[in-house]
């Protein structure tokens, strides 16, 4: 997969960066851009409160990308802190997913005449093919280094201004309108934490409803491709219900299973689509904020018997209830997709194509910094689905056996039916 990196410090997002990267994929047609939010620019060291809105601005970034599988949201920066060289994010991003090729360094032409300056700039040409766009209206400069240049459209946004307008709307006055500079999802989430001043009350049609109150009800899914808003609604429940790193993690493996589904389509699996994919990865920890209560009484809606193990451990049951909630909330009934999302931790007998997806994804996206980098390559180069699920398995038990954890009954099925067929 070719990858294409955009830092900033997205204090709001706005709908200049999604421009940009939209612009590096159609233009170089790179596979994904991963939008890497800082804990404090070395550009913008007076910039306000950065450190203490990080999870803001990155929940602010995650929700503007809702359903787009081409755009990913990283914190290696934020779980950094402090002001983070480039070439450490690069060096972590190459590490983590490993692209083909170099990676693309998105870069503004405001910022690109001092790139020589920045740290170790000579080791950041070495990994990363440098992609300077316009941001300022100019025609583009000479540059004294290796680079690509695209004549991009300059729109005259930048996050200055729309703090600006947003701490100066009374929700009247027109010239201080910001609602239109901004993600619909991402101005739900500034108005809702009242974020730089935020006290009017502008426009938010067609934004996502407020956090703490997701709309979870669907129209039926086909057994099909499920439908775009349908895995936006589902997208923004998990990301209204849980952490910003759950999420996060939760959108790695939406993201992982795209990836897989598209890639084993023409290797044997013609019914691996990539959209149910990612819709089973984004749901598969839709019930992990569930208290014991709640999960015990979901899962009596699987007709499933609940084993000794997960009696003792109902945190177990997480997948399990969240297949639940995608089926009741959200009007899901396809089966595959209900069996991943089940399945996804302990795994089981007889385990569907997508269910093997999703179990491997849950283990190997990412952010998981403890995988194991070998089999992380199998998941991104190899086409045999069988080969990397067992892999992946045979990893997580051993790793289960070294803490002296029980293993569930889906784990223990598995593996007697791995030494079955050998």
């Amino acid at each position: 997969m070719k990858l294409a990196i955009l830092g900033g410090s997205f204090n709001p997002i706005h709908l200049g960066h999604l421009f940009l990267a939209d612009t590096v994929l159609a233009e170089l047609h790179y596979d994904r851009v991963v939008l890497v939010p800082a804990y404090q620019s070395p550009f913008k060291l007076t910039a306000p409160d950065m450190e203490n809105n990080a999870d803001d601005r990155l929940a602010m970034a995650a929700a503007a990308i809702a359903g787009n599988p081409r755009l990913t949201v990283d914190d290696c920066e934020i779980r950094r802190e402090g002001v983070s060289y480039t070439i450490d994010t690069i060096k972590d991003i190459i590490r983590r997913y490993m692209p083909e090729g170099k990676p693309g360094l998105i870069i503004g032409d405001d910022l690109a005449a001092e790139f020589p300056l920045w740290h170790r700039s000579d080791e950041i040409l070495a990994m990363a093919d440098i992609i300077v766009v316009r941001r300022q209206d100019s025609n583009g400069r000479q540059l004294p280094y290796p680079h690509m240049h695209i004549a991009n459209e300059v729109m005259a946004i930048s996050s200055g201004q729309v703090r600006q307008k947003i701490a100066q709307a009374d929700g009247q006055t027109a010239d201080s309108a910001w609602h239109h500079l901004v993600p619909a999802a991402a101005q739900a989430i500034i108005a809702d934490r009242g974020l730089y001043g935020f006290a009017g009350a502008p426009s938010l049609e067609g934004a996502p409803s407020k956090a703490g109150a997701p709309s979870l009800e669907g129209a039926p899914s086909k057994a099909g491709a499920p439908s775009k808003s349908l895995i936006i609604r589902v997208e923004e429940a998990v990301r209204e219900s849980l952490s910003i790193e759950r999420f996060l993690h939760s959108r790695n493996v939406a993201l992982m299973a795209w990836d897989l589904c598209r890639r084993l389509q023409s290797a044997g699996h013609p019914n691996l689509d990539p959209e149910l994919g990612y819709l089973a990865g984004i749901a598969h920890d839709l019930g992990k904020p569930l208290n014991e209560k709640e999960l015990f009484s979901l899962v009596k809606n699987d007709g499933k018997e609940i084993s000794s193990l997960e009696k003792d451990k109902p945190s177990l049951l997480h997948g399990r209830a969240s297949a639940v909630l995608l089926k009741k909330r959200f009007n899901v009934h396809n089966e595959a997709v209900l069996e991943a999302v089940a399945l996804h931790t302990g795994g089981g007998r007889n385990m569907g194509p997508l269910a093997k997806v999703i179990y491997i994804a849950d283990k190997m996206e990412v952010s998981r910094e403890k995988a194991d980098p070998a089999i992380r390559k199998l998941v991104y180069t190899k086409d045999n689905l069988d080969k990397i699920f067992f892999a992946v398995l045979e990893d997580n038990v051993s790793w289960l056996r070294a803490k002296k954890l029980v293993l569930s009954n889906g784990t223990l099925s598995l593996l007697e039916g791995r030494r079955l067929s050998k």
